[in-house]
Order: C-alpha cells, then sequence, then structure tokens
C-alpha cells in the first residue's frame, strides 16, 4: 500500500522531470536518451507498485509502436535539411512566438531528441514488460 501511494505520487514528477531532460538535452547534458530512461523508469515503478497490465494502461499504446514512431521522426528530423540543400543533421531553428510577446526556439536537435525518446521508452518498456508478464 505504501509504495502504491509513493508510485502515485512519484510517477508525475518523474515523467516532468524526464521531459525536462528532453528538453534540456539540446545545449546541456541530458537529451532523449536520458529522459527515455527516466520515463521508462516511472512507469516501471508503477509496474512494480501494481503489475504490468496497469503499467501498459498507463502507457496507452504498445511499446512496440513507440519504435517506428520514433524512429521516423529521427530519421525525417536528420534528413530535412538535405531538402534544403544542406549536409545531413544541420540545425535548423524556427523561432515560435507565444502569446504576450513570449516565444522559444525550436530546431531540428530537438526533433531528433524526441525521436530518440521515444525508441529508448519503446525499448526498455518492451522488454521490463515483456519480462514482467513472463514471470507472472
Amino acid at each position: 500500500m505504501i509504495l502504491r501511494t509513493v508510485a502515485r505520487l512519484m510517477l508525475p514528477i518523474l515523467l516532468l522531470f524526464s521531459i525536462f531532460l528532453l528538453l534540456r538535452g539540446g545545449d546541456l547534458p541530458g537529451g532523449g536518451f536520458a529522459g527515455g530512461l527516466v520515463a521508462a523508469a516511472a512507469i516501471t515503478l508503477q509496474m512494480v507498485a501494481d503489475d504490468a497490465a496497469a503499467a501498459r494502461r498507463l502507457l496507452g499504446v504498445e511499446p512496440q509502436a513507440l519504435l517506428p514512431m520514433g524512429l521516423g521522426l529521427a530519421l525525417v528530423s536528420a534528413a530535412l535539411p538535405l531538402i534544403w540543400g544542406q549536409p545531413l543533421m544541420t540545425s535548423r531553428f524556427v523561432h515560435l512566438a507565444l502569446p504576450g510577446g513570449a516565444g522559444f526556439e525550436l530546431g531540428l536537435p530537438t526533433l531528433f531528441d524526441l525521436g530518440v525518446y521515444l525508441v529508448v521508452l519503446g525499448v526498455a518498456l518492451l522488454v521490463i514488460l515483456s519480462l514482467a508478464e513472463e514471470e507472472e
């Protein structure tokens, strides 16, 4: 009962931290790999607290569905500069304006990191959930 309560409290914190690592990775340590591992750890903690079926419901999609989405996103973000006549994996950024005069820069490296995030999350959870379900 204590583990379930702690897992429910830690889940949003760990997922938010994984997104922080994902977005931070372009300039500082972190990125898609570290963020994906933290997200997988958050869902694994939920699995340990409840069961593998609860973790699958929490994820919302099958882990193997994340693999082609992540690989496709990473491939598109890496190859997109070829359209503009630039070398593969060249960084390009666009400024997105927010209401109130604020804004942020969205770049191809962030999209590449998002693809890596999805692949790492999918592979880690595919392995962990498969082992847990085999054990049950």
